[in-house]
């Protein structure tokens, strides 16, 4: 063989090392790729983290906490002082346990609730219902409870009112606190109706006193009056208009902070947490659950 077949065959034989190495890493190459791609992955999720609101509650040693004051037995201030009260504040109060923080609690109102949640706070709680609406600038925890707008009426009235065309008439008042989703509803289906906004504190009043004739409201909440106020009954409790779940709002794209409290919620809700609380509030007689 001629010494310029030699060294074309031995190029030749070169090149072909060269590209099967470029088209077939080797194992040592394949490992090093691998190992930079699993710590791009955990340097993203350690940013992830420390971005969160977690990281910045356990930092500050507070998670403030909103919430309206004004919806037994999920939230209820006591009297004119700064201390709330009730089943998701008591919830709150656990998490905020759990997360070894202590809680700045900001008074809200349904009419303003988004605004201060997204200006002021880490989480909002007490009997919120969650919706489309809602969802659109929030996140929301797993759910607390099953829920459906029901009406409230004088007990002697009760058979007047068991459907949204019993209540959509002339002559009928509904009452409803501003703002929230109770007004929404009203709104929305007693177009016919006559509807009056009033103080959530003390807008069951305005029933017994005759200066309105229902309230249609979560049934969670109609059942807990109907239980405090032995003039008032629910109309027709286990056929709800609607059905929505109640949930805690949290910050929407903060997937680090919803899986914490998430976890949370799951242990508190089957673990006899939950229950316990709710409990203390409603005692045995009522049940605040949404059968199927």
């Amino acid at each position: 063989m001629s010494r310029t077949r030699v060294i074309t065959a031995w190029s030749s034989m070169v090149a072909l090392g060269l590209l099967a190495g470029c088209g077939q890493p080797s194992q040592g190459a394949e490992q090093e790729a691998a190992t930079s791609e699993s710590d791009s992955a955990s340097a993203a999720q350690q940013e992830g983290a420390d971005d969160s609101r977690l990281a910045a509650i356990k930092e500050s040693g507070e998670i403030s906490v909103c919430t309206t004051g004004d919806y037994p037995p999920f939230t209820e201030r006591e009297g004119d002082s700064e201390r709330f009260t009730g089943i998701d504040v008591d919830m709150a109060r656990d998490l905020a346990e759990t997360l070894d923080v202590e809680i700045d609690w900001v008074k809200t109102s349904w009419e303003t609730l988004m605004e201060d949640y997204l200006s002021s706070c880490d989480i909002a709680v007490g009997g919120i219902s969650m919706n489309p609406e809602r969802a659109e600038q929030v996140y929301f925890s797993a759910a607390t409870q099953e829920d459906g707008k029901t009406p409230i009426t004088r007990c002697e009235d009760v058979e007047k009112y068991q459907s949204i065309d019993d209540i959509n008439r002339p002559g009928v008042t509904s009452i409803v606190p501003k703002g929230g989703t109770n007004e929404k509803f009203a709104r929305e289906h007693y177009t016919d109706g006559d509807l009056a906004t009033h103080d959530n504190l003390t807008i069951f009043d305005e029933i017994v006193d005759g200066r309105a004739d229902v309230m249609t409201t979560d049934r969670s909440e109609v059942l807990y009056i109907a239980h405090e106020y032995e003039e008032l009954c629910a109309a027709n409790p286990d056929e709800p208009f609607d059905y929505f779940q109640k949930g805690y709002m949290l910050p929407q794209g903060d997937e680090v902070f919803k899986h914490y409290v998430d976890q949370w919620l799951n242990i508190a809700l089957n673990d006899g947490t939950y229950d316990a609380i709710a409990e203390e509030w409603v005692g045995d007689d009522v049940d605040l659950t949404l059968d199927d």
